[in-house]
């Protein structure tokens, strides 16, 4: 006997429900979000550190030049940021 198309429809909605049902848990909901800090504690800890937030407006192509210069630096885009403007203005 053949199933309605309806029918069919149903069983496979039933079939995606219970796949996503047993997946796991994304650990960016998960217990690692608890070990990210948030902002306020971020904040708190870039403060005592000494570090201050810095925004201006660059030219695109200039920032896409950072970017991929940071990629490679060792402190990511602050640290390669930081030493630039230590080196020009120093």
């Amino acid at each position: 006997m053949s199933m309605k198309k309806s029918d069919l429809d149903k069983n496979l909605g039933m079939k995606i429900g219970g796949k996503m049902k047993a997946a796991a848990i994304p650990s960016r909901f998960g217990q690692d979000a608890a070990a990210l800090p948030d902002r306020r504690e971020q904040r708190r800890r870039d403060a005592a550190a000494g570090l201050v937030p810095f925004a201006c407006k660059l030219p695109s192509d200039l920032v896409r030049s950072l970017q991929e210069r940071a990629a490679a630096h060792e402190g990511g885009i602050n640290g390669l940021v930081a030493e630039l403007l230590v080196e020009g203005l120093g």
